[in-house]
Order: structure tokens, then C-alpha cells, then sequence
């Protein structure tokens, strides 16, 4: 096949999509990590085509400044009125000079389900059979509502005919107009220079133009797309929604021919940018965004949502928030843990149930099991942090760092107030604060000593359930109990 690189892409991103009932533009709703113009963008961006222009309209300044963060190369043309789809590419083709010499592509930017594999076809089919333009088209199931495409008996299209307007025959047509084109640059521009307004709703319409073409002697073609559901546009929520589940299986089953096992399909999540290398493991429930990661043979889930983080090879992590962090090899996580941005676990460091943690570097093989909170932490190779601890890092203006050594033992309920040393080797005493640096090899101890009030209970609460249980153990011999 050939894989001729068109001269341009125009997207159209103008319309105002009210049936999304958003103040988000339409075509800035996402869907499994990127927005719908994103991903439309990144199949369009499969062609290499030499320019690429996205014609926007309404909440212009919005989407603009999207497509500045995603894709700062992309050229973009303003339609102030929405003037139809012909006035649409002639606002973009006017961006780029007016005329184009070469391929033109025309793509909607509601269409996130479109592949640059389509687009690709596509195009080689245009400079294959010489057309002065090529429709994508698609067979669907039911058609109705849709314009459906005539062929004539070499194949080449007559037309393109509504529903409202097609005969009993041509509704029994099921391939249909997509709304995406490839054009021969220069007739197009001179085309469109020849679009009348004189219809039902004054507009432009690009669909005119293959009218037009076609009766100045140019063959007009087509091009079938694979699966019909690439072509479909989104107009409201429920769309959205139908959208993102064939994404979203799409995702997962090339993961699984990559060699990960994605125990349930129907309950797990990914966005387009998620990576994963062979015999990964994800549970039930997980949800996995961003830049995440999975390394080999770890385990992920159930009922877990990862943003932008790495996995380890090897490494668990159960019922787990974690976001912008690391978990290395043979790690644990979990379950009920929560790793905030600049968690750092290296090999087989174990982070427990109810564990909270915040920039924190945590070192191979140390240990945080349970009911705790790490923040703005460094703690070395094969420590271990007692239950109920604290770094108190925040004085209430600023943020302060804490250092536990390596092969340290911290007793439970610590709160080791920032900034604040532990040596390699040192131990704490359960229910110590520690405010003061401790010595590699000590012990620290930073509690009040224990005073024991005999016969209180009696005194203070008589008659109650306790004094009675006291003393009743009061006249019991000793020994026995």
C-alpha cells in the first residue's frame, strides 16, 4: 500500500457541541487520557503530514490553549461564525495560504475513535486511483439518519444523498458518508470558491464540493474504514460514554496480545498512554493513568488507580491510590495505601495498610507496615517504621525534611518532628517524640515516665462496671487468675 504523506490536515474544531450540555467545548472532553481532539490529533499525526491547521471557533481561547500543552506544532485557524463545514476548510486552508498543492485531509475533531491505519488507507487509496477527492466511508448495521454513498458501476461515487432525501433504494444502502475526506489541494481550494448557501440552513457545506468536482469531469472515490464504530462522532454523553468502553477495550486487548493478563476486562481501566511489559497482572478494579507503568510479572489491583507511576518487576500493590511515584521491584503496597507525588520505593520496600506517604524516598528492603504517614522522608536500606508514626513535616509555613538511617528500628507511635536526623543503627521507644537528632547506635527515648494512681478507679468512679471488675481482682489469691 502506498503511504504517500499528505500536504496537510485540516481538523474542524469549531462547533459548539450543545447537546453536551458542558461549559467544557466539546472536543475537550476526555477520554481515556486524552482529550477527543487529541486523539484525534495523534491518528492524523500518524500520516506525517507536512502541515497540520485546527480550525476552532467556539470557546476558541479554551481550546487554543489546549492545543498549545498537547500539541504545540499543530497550526490553528479561527472560524468567528460557524458558517458550515465548507466555510470551516476554507478557514483553514486560508491559514495556510489559501492553496494547497498536494493531499488534503479533512478529519472531524469529535472522533476519537478514528486510527491513523484508516487515515493511512485513506490517503494511498486517493493518490492510488488518482481522485480529486476520496470519502472514508463505512459500513454500518442500520443507516438510517445517515447520507448514504452511490456508487456508480466502476465504483467511483455519484453521490452522496440524506436520508430525508434518499429513495426507497438508496436507503437500503448501509455505506455511508464518515465526514472525512481526502481532497486534491488546489481543486478543493477552487471548489470552495464555488459553494453556494442556498439551503436549508445558509450554510457552507463541504459535501457540495464533491458535487462540484465531479461535474468539472474529477472522479470522485471512496475508501471503506474497517470497523464502522471509528467513524462515529460524538454529540453527547451517552456517546461519550459508548465511545470510551470500545477504547478502552481496544487498550486492553492489544495489552493482552502483548502478554498481560487482565483478569477482568469489564471492571478495568487505561488511558492511551499507559505502558506495560509481559506477564504484568492487572486485578479487578484498577484504573491506570497517565504515564503509568507496569513492569514484568507485577501484580496490580484489585481496586486500584494509578496515575503516572512505575511498577516494578515483581512488585504487588493492593486496593493502592498512588500518583507520580515509584514502586520498585518486588515492592508491596498495600492494601489501603496512598503514595502522593515523589514517593520513591526501592527493591522490596513495603509500604502497609493505611500508609500514607509524600515525597519520600524509601530504601531497599525498609519497611512502613502499618497506620502512618511519610512525608518529605528519606529512610535508608532495611529499616523498619513502627505503627502509628508521623513525620511531622509542615510548621504550619514551611515544609521540613526528615532522614531515618539504614537498619533503624522506630517503635510505634512516633512523631518525628522535622527537621530531624535518625543515625544508621539508632532505635526509638514506643510513644516518643523525637525533636533532636539521635546518634547512629543509640536509643532515644523522648516520653514522660509512667505514674501509676492506686485505688483511683474506686475513688473517682464507684459503683461503676470497672471498680467492680477491680475489685473483684483485688480478692483474687495471687497466682491464680
Amino acid at each position: 500500500m502506498s503511504t504517500s504523506r499528505p500536504a496537510a490536515v485540516v481538523v474542524l474544531a469549531a462547533g459548539e457541541g450543545t447537546r453536551m450540555k458542558s461549559a467544557t467545548p466539546k472536543v475537550l472532553h476526555d477520554i481515556c487520557g486524552r482529550s477527543l481532539v487529541g486523539h484525534v490529533l495523534a491518528a492524523a499525526g500518524e500520516l506525517q503530514p507536512e502541515q497540520l491547521v485546527v480550525v476552532v471557533g467556539h470557546a476558541r481561547e479554551k481550546v487554543t490553549e489546549h492545543l498549545a500543552g498537547v500539541a504545540p506544532e499543530v497550526r490553528t485557524a479561527v472560524q468567528a461564525e460557524q458558517n458550515g463545514t465548507g466555510h470551516a476548510v476554507r478557514m483553514g486552508l486560508e491559514e495556510l495560504g489559501g492553496r494547497v498543492e498536494g493531499t488534503v485531509v479533512v478529519v472531524c475533531g469529535d472522533t476519537p475513535l478514528l486510527t491513523g491505519e484508516t487515515l493511512r488507507r485513506l490517503s494511498a487509496t486517493h493518490s492510488a486511483d488518482g481522485n480529486a477527492v476520496t470519502v472514508l466511508t463505512a459500513e454500518v448495521p442500520d443507516a438510517t439518519g445517515y447520507g448514504r454513498i452511490v456508487r456508480d458501476d466502476s465504483g467511483a461515487v455519484t453521490a452522496i444523498v440524506e436520508h430525508k432525501d434518499a429513495s426507497e433504494t438508496q436507503r437500503a444502502i448501509r455505506e455511508i458518508n464518515s465526514g472525512v475526506f481526502a481532497f486534491d489541494g488546489a481543486l478543493l481550494a477552487d471548489a470552495l470558491k464555488k459553494v453556494r448557501t442556498d439551503n436549508s440552513q445558509g450554510e457552507e457545506y463541504l459535501t457540495d464540493v464533491l458535487g462540484i468536482l465531479r461535474e468539472a469531469g474529477h472522479r470522485v472515490g471512496a475508501s471503506v474504514a474497517g470497523d464502522h464504530r471509528e467513524i462515529a462522532g460524538i454529540n453527547n454523553r451517552v456517546q461519550l460514554s459508548e465511545a470510551r468502553r470500545i477504547l478502552n477495550d481496544r487498550l486492553l486487548t492489544a495489552a493482552m496480545l502483548s502478554g498481560v493478563t487482565v483478569i477482568d476486562p469489564a471492571t478495568t481501566w487505561v488511558d492511551v498512554t499507559v505502558t506495560f511489559e509481559q506477564d504484568a497482572v492487572v486485578h479487578p478494579g484498577t484504573q491506570l493513568h497517565g504515564a503509568t507503568h507496569l513492569g514484568e510479572g507485577c501484580e496490580v489491583g484489585p481496586n486500584s488507580r494509578l496515575t503516572d507511576t512505575r511498577v516494578g518487576a515483581g512488585a504487588r500493590v493492593d486496593n493502592t491510590v498512588a500518583v507520580g511515584s515509584e514502586v520498585g521491584p518486588e515492592a508491596s503496597v498495600g492494601p489501603y495505601a496512598y503514595l502522593r507525588p515523589g514517593s520513591r520505593l526501592a527493591r522490596k520496600a513495603k509500604i502497609g495498610t493505611y500508609v500514607e506517604t509524600k515525597n519520600a524516598s524509601i530504601g531497599e528492603g525498609t519497611k512502613v507496615p502499618h497506620l502512618s504517614y511519610v512525608g518529605d522522608a528519606t529512610i535508608g536500606e532495611f529499616s523498619n517504621i513502627g505503627a502509628a508514626s508521623v513525620f511531622v513535616n509542615y510548621d504550619g509555613q514551611d515544609k521540613h525534611h526528615t532522614t531515618v538511617g539504614s537498619h533503624c528500628k522506630t517503635g510505634s507511635d512516633n512523631m518525628f518532628v522535622a527537621p530531624v536526623t535518625i543515625g544508621d543503627g539508632a532505635y526509638t521507644a514506643a510513644g516518643s517524640v523525637i525533636t533532636k537528632d539521635v546518634p547512629a547506635g543509640s536509643l532515644a527515648v523522648a516520653r514522660g515516665q509512667q505514674r501509676n494512681i492506686e485505688g483511683w478507679v474506686a475513688r473517682k468512679r464507684p459503683g461503676s462496671a470497672a471498680a467492680k471488675a477491680a475489685e473483684a481482682a483485688s480478692r483474687e489469691p495471687a497466682g491464680e487468675g
